[in-house]
């Protein structure tokens, strides 16, 4: 009796194992192969991997479920996502971020946010445009941050809004030599870090057939941030701006061609190192590590040829250029990159794709050529 008893259990767990494996099985073809033509909200999730001396193992993952506020057939509105990412290290580090992207039906209004912590190093190689690889220095940073947004359309194509949101900023050298350039360099202000609130009118113009995979349209975008800091650094008053543009040309069924330019601006007597525009990232000039340059201003442009080879496979390659500067923007020391990259679509109907890019830089003077690579959820731009 008590071996019948006992088989019965094991075929039972065996069931239980198998249904289990099965709804896997169905959850993972769902996410990444289905093809759906309909309207449903549609959830996917990315595993992260990662190692570096300052941080050890770090491990965690991604999610970004999308959705339409408005399912009825034939609507303008566009996909709305709520998108998360956290990751823990072995040496007790994390990050952890939401950020969500709402449009209203037929995108009379849009509402964006975002909050995120970070408790994470990085590496610093100073302020200007020609900075060493031999002065980084590797700075711990503790970061919170929140920004909310609400664009009501105005004319057709046309939305004006507000932005607002706050943050706190603290950092500290892992070093006790006090004589590293980020303690002794008097270009570098705010060290310690600091806290702010901020508010200020954004604008945007967009033609954009679709918000998420485009094919045709212009988009620009513009804002401005007036801060004013808080608890010890209140002193503190200043403001950032930030103006891009995009345009998308469809050469045919399966290229298209896009164009992005960005300027950003730090305004003010003060210039906060950790407020100070920088050049690099997963969206623009991919290929610089972020912050390698950083400086009170800053300006880019790329473009990208995107071939879509199947509804579910696309390829792309990517030129640009670049820099950040004091004061002016000279031609000579715009700074290049290029690359290219592959995309899987694992959302036909909403164009939403999961993307890998590597991007090379410019080859400082006894140094290897700078370059990235890069996973992420939708396209650079």
């Amino acid at each position: 009796m008590k071996k019948l008893f006992a088989l019965l259990i094991l075929l039972l767990s065996f069931q239980s194992l198998f249904a289990q494996v099965d709804f896997v099985k169905r959850f993972i073809k769902r996410m990444y192969f289905d093809k759906d033509s309909s309207k449903k909200s549609n959830l996917v999730l990315i595993p992260a991997l990662a190692s570096s001396p300052e941080t050890g193992v770090e491990f965690g993952g991604a999610f970004l479920y999308s959705f339409y506020a408005d399912t009825t057939p034939h609507n303008i509105t566009r996909v709305s996502n709520l998108y998360g990412y956290t990751s823990i290290t072995t040496k007790g580090q994390e990050k952890v971020s939401l950020n969500a992207s709402y449009w209203a039906p037929q995108n009379t209004i849009h509402y964006t946010g975002s909050i995120g912590f970070v408790n994470f190093p990085f590496d610093f190689y100073g302020i200007g445009n020609n900075t060493r690889k031999a002065d980084v220095e590797a700075i711990e940073e503790k970061r919170t941050k929140m920004t909310l947004e609400a664009d009501k359309l105005v004319v057709k194509n046309f939305y004006a809004g507000i932005v607002a949101g706050g943050f706190k900023y603290y950092y500290y050298s892992g070093t006790y030599d006090e004589n590293i350039a980020f303690k002794t360099d008097p270009a570098i202000e705010d060290k310690s870090g600091g806290s702010s609130v901020y508010i200020g009118p954004s604008l945007t113009y967009d033609t954009r057939n679709n918000n998420t995979y485009t094919t045709k349209g212009v988009i620009i975008s513009a804002y401005l941030n007036l801060m004013q800091g808080i608890y010890g650094n209140n002193s503190y008053k200043g403001g950032f701006f930030n103006i891009e543009y995009s345009s998308f040309f469809a050469l045919s069924k399966h290229f298209v061609l896009g164009f992005d330019v960005q300027e950003q601006s730090l305004i003010g007597g003060r210039s906060p190192f950790y407020l100070l525009p920088a050049l690099g990232s997963d969206e623009m000039m991919r290929g610089y590590y972020t912050g390698r340059y950083r400086d009170r201003n800053f300006i880019a442009g790329q473009t990208e040829l995107r071939y879509r080879a199947t509804d579910r496979l696309g390829i792309v390659g990517f030129i640009g250029t670049g820099e950040v500067a004091h004061n002016g923007f000279t031609a000579h020391t715009l700074l290049p990159n290029y690359g290219g990259g592959i995309r899987y679509y694992f959302d036909t109907e909403k164009g939403l794709s999961i993307r890998a890019d590597y991007g090379l830089g410019a080859k400082p003077t006894g140094e290897p050529r700078e370059s990235g690579f890069y996973v992420a959820l939708g396209e650079s731009f």
